[in-house]
């Protein structure tokens, strides 16, 4: 079977019925652009956004701190040799969040098929706007637009008529930009590229693609179905499909969120109890504060506990009423600790997360009879608004004020 007959599927369908159009809307370098609004005086340097802390890792470095090598989970102390002149800033988790939700609301002003896949990207389908707000790169243009003018970053756009070759598209044209993948430019351009451009291949799948002489996007198209099957089993279908541009699926609108955490690597593996309950207090008030900033409850609050040998394990607990305060997450994660037992090794990082989100705004927040638990919320929406008008550490929980307090 030649090219132009396995390409047959993707021309039938993009030739029947209304073409999709489908944006994937990408920030550049997301938390180090939120960052650079208050100090512009970075701009064109190289910055890492992550603690300074040597176990510490890179959250998000900008282009150039990147030029250096710098990259995203990389320790924050290999980062430091590759690119010592690098500015480091301590991460504000909240506004992130709160920069998210203004970006998905421009997106849903334009199309209510959205499909976060992160915090800053996600899916669009605009095949219905375009009657109303004009051609696909009309809307994309608007989009930067706006994301530029209101929340002060920049993104990139890549347009198409698949999630697939969007993706590709927005990551082609990044920093800043927009990259239009028209239909009839759709397999030429795909078979331009490397086979790691695929979906699921990753480093081993390209190696093993490699030793049959397989390197490029083209190489995949034109190799039988049979043969990638026997060399990368059930997903050499997949692969096959997608060399041809053929990605039927659609945007999916979804929660964005759907867990809220926070977690810390101490700057020594520890066994002591206080210390590890210092940290989870610490870490459930973030845990909460991002919850309420987010409009969210949970109802299932879960610990992480990651030990000396890196081995790891988790434990949760489904609540009976959805929470959004760091005291009962605080109290539920402590159970979860003492439920542990007996810790054969020190712990290396601890956790907590707040699962199963709901949106408050379509549930009702039910407390204990213990007025105390009222009381606790109510001090933390207290302490949620001196945070925003003072920053997070103007006032601080009593416990954690101590000394030895932190983690590294």
């Amino acid at each position: 079977m030649g090219p132009d007959a396995r390409n047959q599927p993707a021309a039938a369908r993009l030739s029947g019925g209304r073409r999709k159009c489908i944006m994937h809307v990408d920030m550049d370098a997301f938390f180090v652009s939120v960052e650079l609004r208050t100090r512009p005086e970075l701009r064109g340097k190289p910055v890492i956004v992550g603690f300074p802390g040597e176990r510490s890792v890179v959250l998000s470095g900008s282009y150039e701190a990147r030029a250096f090598g710098v990259k995203s989970a990389m320790p924050m102390a290999v980062a430091a040799r590759m690119c010592p002149q690098a500015v480091i800033i301590e991460p504000r988790h909240k506004l992130y969040y709160e920069v998210s939700a203004q970006l998905m609301a421009i997106f849903e002003s334009v199309t209510e098929l959205v499909e976060p896949l992160s915090v800053d990207e996600a899916f669009l389908d605009v095949t219905g706007a375009i009657r109303r707000l004009g051609p696909p790169r009309e809307i994309g243009e608007l989009i930067r637009r706006r994301v530029a003018s209101e929340l002060g970053i920049t993104a990139s756009v890549g347009i198409a008529e698949s999630k697939f070759v969007a993706k590709i598209a927005s990551t082609r044209c990044k920093p800043d930009g927009l990259l239009l993948i028209g239909p009839e430019q759709t397999v030429p351009y795909l078979h331009s590229l490397p086979v790691g451009a695929l979906w699921g291949v990753g480093a081993k799948t390209a190696e093993v693609l490699a030793r049959m002489g397989i390197r490029t996007v083209a190489d995949v198209a034109a190799t039988p179905v049979s043969t990638l099957r026997r060399l990368l089993g059930a997903g050499g279908e997949h692969v096959h499909r997608l060399s041809w541009g053929i990605d039927p699926r659609p945007v999916t609108p979804v929660r964005l969120e759907k867990s809220i955490g926070a977690e810390e690597t101490f700057a020594v593996d520890t066994s002591d109890d206080a210390l590890l309950h210092r940290e989870l207090l610490r870490l459930s008030h973030r845990t909460a504060g991002r919850l309420r900033s987010s409009g969210m409850v949970a109802r299932t609050v879960a610990l992480k506990l990651r030990f000396a040998d890196f081995s790891t394990i988790t434990r949760s607990r489904t609540l009976q009423a959805p929470v959004d305060s760091a005291q009962l997450i605080y109290a539920v994660a402590v159970q979860l600790l003492e439920s542990v037992g007996h810790r054969a090794m020190p712990v290396r990082l601890v956790g907590v997360r707040a699962e199963q989100l709901e949106d408050t705004a379509t549930t009702s927040v039910q407390l204990t009879i213990d007025r105390r638990d009222e009381n606790w919320r109510a001090a933390e929406q207290v302490l949620d608004e001196v945070t925003r008008k003072f920053g997070s550490k103007s006032v601080l929980p009593a416990r954690l004020m101590e000394p030895g307090g932190g983690a590294g």
